[in-house]
């Protein structure tokens, strides 16, 4: 299958063909990083990226003409348990400064030349309370990835994802554990301003939810512990895959979203970049198990995609060393 408009159940994302990077054009930007005006790997991970980039995009010297943010947005019936110290009204306030241009996603977004996009998921109806039942239903979580699927521009060069949700830390905590294991105190963290009694909150929460959903799937694990824009990121992801466009994951909540596609088919990631190392003590644990080093470590933990955008300035440096810099031979040296 090659769709994804046309999966009708979560298992059948299981069917998709899955396109892989061009290994020839990737060898051949190798090539190219050893004759550059350089000593061979003095510009560390740049080089690796470049490399990633032409794989992905299928050329030799790629650019980035196109880049696309998306910031998917959804509110949690968890937050009935009181895990979250603010209101779930938050959610929709920072949709709404998101479209005004206010945040700090809108700012970082500009500077790295990304076109900015919001897609707000039936805020007014949260999830269910994952403690009591699924957070989504198939079909609902169905909706929500194809939503994220149809938000990609498949004429970017390269999409950043960010999400915003009062209760998501504490979705993310029950998706990672879910999927990779260990104790729920392991994957929970401060979120929005959560205090040692709020972490500890999270944690039992996160326990219940995890002894009343056992044995799941996956992919089934997306639906019962996870939110609308966790399941749009997915979509997101999986529709970037199959255009061959390649995603920057923000934090730990994008990262986390993507926990259930990885324990499905590891390879689904393959496409994938993490932008930088969340303050959230849960994001190394899941970079360490999804293999995924992040480009920066600056300390932040406010998702909406921030992280994301500052690691896209980044690639766009290591193709411009990469595109323009002279070669040994066009430099007259040597």
């Amino acid at each position: 299958m090659t769709d994804l408009s046309t999966c009708k159940t979560l298992n059948d994302l299981l069917t998709l063909a899955l396109p892989d990077a061009d290994t020839e054009v990737a060898e051949a930007a190798r090539t190219r990083q050893s004759q550059l005006t350089k000593p061979p790997g003095s510009l560390g991970r740049l080089e690796d990226l470049a490399v990633f980039m032409a794989g992905w995009r299928g050329t030799e010297r790629p650019r980035i003409d196109r880049a696309q943010a998306l910031v998917f947005a959804g509110n949690h019936g968890i937050c009935a348990q009181g895990v979250n110290p603010f209101p779930q009204a938050v959610t929709a306030l920072m949709v709404a400064n998101f479209e005004a241009g206010g945040a700090a996603i809108n700012q970082l977004s500009r500077v790295a030349g990304a076109e900015l996009g919001v897609v707000a998921l039936d805020l007014d109806h949260p999830t269910q309370d994952f403690t009591q039942g699924p957070a989504l239903s198939e079909a609902e979580c169905l909706a929500a990835l194809h939503r994220g699927a149809a938000a990609v521009d498949p004429r970017a060069d390269v999409i950043i994802l960010g999400e915003m949700g009062i209760g998501n830390s504490t979705v993310s905590a029950a998706l990672a554990c879910a999927i990779f294991g260990g104790p729920p105190e392991d994957w929970v963290g401060r979120g929005t301003g959560s205090d040692a009694e709020g972490k500890a909150l999270k944690a039992r929460v996160v326990a219940e939810g995890l002894a009343r959903h056992a044995g799941l799937a996956p992919l089934a694990v997306l639906a019962a512990l996870g939110g609308r824009e966790q399941a749009a990121i997915c979509g997101a992801v999986i529709a970037a895959r199959l255009a061959r466009i390649p995603v920057i994951l923000d934090g730990y909540i994008c990262t986390a979203a993507v926990a259930p596609l990885h324990g499905a088919n590891p390879s689904f990631l393959d496409h994938c970049l993490v932008a930088h190392m969340s303050a959230e003590p849960g994001h190394a644990r899941i970079c360490a198990q999804i293999g995924k080093t992040p480009l920066l470590d600056l300390g932040m933990a406010l998702g909406e995609g921030t992280g994301a955008a500052l690691a896209l300035g980044v690639l766009r440096g290591a193709l411009a060393c990469h595109n323009d810099m002279k070669t040994f031979a066009e430099a007259g040296i040597g």
